[in-house]
Order: structure tokens, then sequence, then C-alpha cells
């Protein structure tokens, strides 16, 4: 019987692993994304703004004089611990005080600090310099997903919602990509973008509803707190075209990890277009509250509100995962009681875990709740009508 540690079998189980190993990372290889992180990225993202150009400017001058002050202090230090080593017969000194050396490094590091804060300054006030916009853009963060509302310039009276893309969320739920399956924008796709012109001053309100969230574009050199509460305001002027990505950098709860920004920046043009677009789309959904729905057609539209707003979590069957609780033959869907799930809709629930979703209309909450009380195994045969959600609201 061969010995498992026979030096020709390791040396095969090894290079059998490190084949294994090389294929997993061949199969799970993906590419750099424009706007968004890069394969075996160590430095910034490439800058977009002219402040993003400032801010990595700043890291590099910062980083180069602390590593010269390094290196001259320690090689100092250590030069003079070498050379006057006991074992080649030097005694320490006996001195108390040098004047000269005192004032040296006093002046000295005063010197260096001034000269390290005054780019520093400079910066820090042109990042809070809100004035003069082109357009203010109200970003609202909630658990898990951040509200847009354009408050001023092109585009005003403009609103949706932007949260993570259903396929997305489905795919983490089932472990990730598949092997050899290359997705760049993984977990960075979301339904809705932020939509803004080029070469336009751009001014981002935030604020929360719940919890602390950030809204952070790194190529845009922009990240600021949302608190519940309060409104403050960040900005940024894009120069070029394209596709930008962030995240929310503030540890919100289980869901973190799929809250997106996707930013994209459109030529004059194709912004003023795109705003069209939205608007006709805006006054298509204006719904008369007081309009009374048939069973059918509110039910065919609760199932596009579910698709793209509820199945991210509660799953397409209904079924829920994890702690996320299956609609699918819930107690309170089935309760004839409409006013309980109307209420979990309106100011959600569990601290949170299910947010509430009165940012929708009271058409699209009437049809949603209308599609659940009626799909899978809930056959209740009840519908809800959007004036019953308008006066829950009050």
């Amino acid at each position: 019987m061969k010995s498992i540690f026979n030096p020709i079998t390791r040396a095969s189980q090894i290079a059998g692993a490190w084949a294994g190993t090389t294929a997993f990372m061949a199969v799970q290889a993906t590419n750099s994304l424009p706007g968004g992180p890069a394969v075996n990225q160590l430095n910034l993202h490439p800058a977009v703004t002219k402040i993003a150009e400032e801010q990595a400017w700043l890291h590099w001058f910062m980083m180069i004089v602390c590593s010269v002050i390094f290196v001259a202090v320690f090689g100092v230090m250590f030069y003079s611990i070498w050379k006057h080593r006991k074992s080649k017969g030097y005694k320490a000194a006996n001195f108390h005080e040098s004047v000269l050396v005192e004032v040296i490094w006093t002046i000295v590091p005063f010197v260096i600090v001034i000269l390290m804060a005054l780019p520093a300054t400079k910066v820090i006030v042109a990042m809070k310099d809100t004035t003069n916009a082109d357009l203010t853009i109200k970003a609202t963060g909630y658990q898990w997903k951040w509200g847009y509302d354009y408050l001023k310039g092109e585009g005003e009276g403009i609103g949706f919602i932007s949260q993570l893309d259903s396929t997305h969320r489905e795919m983490s739920n089932n472990g990730g990509p598949k092997p050899g399956q290359v997705v760049d924008n993984y977990l960075l796709k979301v339904d809705n973008p932020l939509v803004v012109p080029v070469d336009k001053k751009v001014r981002i309100i935030v604020t929360a509803v719940d919890v602390i969230h950030a809204f952070m574009v790194p190529s845009f050199g922009i990240k600021q707190d949302a608190v519940p509460g309060f409104v403050r305001d960040t900005w940024f002027r894009a120069e070029k075209t394209g596709d930008f990505y962030g995240q929310c950098a503030e540890l919100c709860g289980k869901e973190h990890a799929y809250m997106p920004i996707h930013v994209k920046v459109l030529s004059a043009e194709d912004y003023a277009k795109w705003v069209d677009g939205e608007k006709k789309k805006m006054a298509a959904k204006a719904d008369d509250p007081a309009k009374v729905w048939t069973a059918q057609d509110i039910t065919a539209r609760g199932e596009k509100v579910y698709a793209a707003n509820c199945a991210a979590c509660h799953q397409a069957n209904g079924k829920g995962a994890g702690p996320i609780k299956p609609l699918d033959g819930s107690a309170t869907v089935l309760d004839a009681d409409k006013g309980k799930q109307i209420a979990v809709l309106l100011n959600g629930q569990n601290q949170g875990a299910m947010p509430s979703w009165k940012q929708l209309s009271d058409t699209d909450i009437a049809a949603v709740i209308t599609f659940t009380k009626n799909n899978w195994s809930n056959k209740t045969g009840q519908l809800v009508q959007p004036a019953e959600v308008l006066a829950a609201r009050k």
C-alpha cells in the first residue's frame, strides 16, 4: 500500500488542485465595468468631474508627502541607530536640550501642515458649493432603494423609484452568476437609473425616511450621508456621457448590498428627449383615485406593479425567501379586512424589514393588493379600489 505522502502523488494532488482553481477562476472571470469597479482595481475610479480630479490629485499629493516624511524620519533614525551602535564602541551622548532642534522640529511640521491644508481646504470648499445649480434633484434613501424627485430645472416634476433589477436579485438568491456567466454589472443594475445632462451642474439634495443611508458615486467624487429628518446636499458636473455607478455607502440593514446607484449622463439633446418621454409616462399614470376599476383590469395592472417592485424580494411565485415572508397563503393577504394589507403597504412593518411603499400611487397600491389577494393559491375574490387606499392615507 502506497503512502498518501508519496512525493509524486502529493505533487499530482497539488497540480490537480491548482488546475481546478485555475479553471474555477476562468469560469468566474469578469470584465471591468466602465463607470464602475475595475478588475484588480488599486486606484480611485477614473474621474469624470473636476472635483473628482482634484480629489485624485490631492490623494496622491498627500501620499507622496507622507511617504517622503516617513522615509526621511525613519531613514535618519535607522541610520543613526546603525551608525552609532554600541558594538562599534559608541557611547550615548549626555545632553539636556537644544533650542535650535526644538525650533526646527516645530517650524518644519507646521509649514508642512500648512502646505497640505491649503489645497485640501480649496477642494473641500469647492465640494460644498452647491450654488447656481442648473438642475436640482432630491435623492431619498429607503430600505432598500432610492427615490429621485426632480425639483428644479429641466425635468422639474419628474419623480420615480430606483431599485435593484429583479433579475439580479433573483440571481443573488440563487447563489450568484452561474459558472461561465459573465455579469459585469452584477448587483449594480437598476430598473430606473438617475438621468442627468452632461456639462450641467447638478445639485443633489439627500435625505432618508427610515435609517441612515449614503449617496456615493466614486467617479463623480461625491459621498453624502442621507439622515432621516435632515436635508443635506452635494453636487457634480459630469464632463462626459455614459453610465456611472455607486452604492449606498452606509450600513443600512440586511439589504444594504442591494441598494445600488446608477447615474446615466446624456447629451443635452438626448436628455430633453428623456424628459419628454418621462412626462408623457407620468401623464398616462395620473389616474383618478375615484375611478372604479373592474377586477380584470386592476388585477392585470397589479401584476405589473408586483413584477416591478415586489418580486425581487417575495419572488414571482409569492413564496418569499429566507426571512422574507411569503405572500402565497399569508394570513394578512387572506384576511377579510382589506385595511390590514393596505396599512402594511403604506406604513411597512417589522421595523422596516417590510418597507413602506406609500410613494406608489393609490391605484398602484390598490392594484398590487388585489393581485396578491387573487393570485397563486390566494383566491379571495376581494377587490381593492384606489379610493380605499386614498382614505387610508388620511
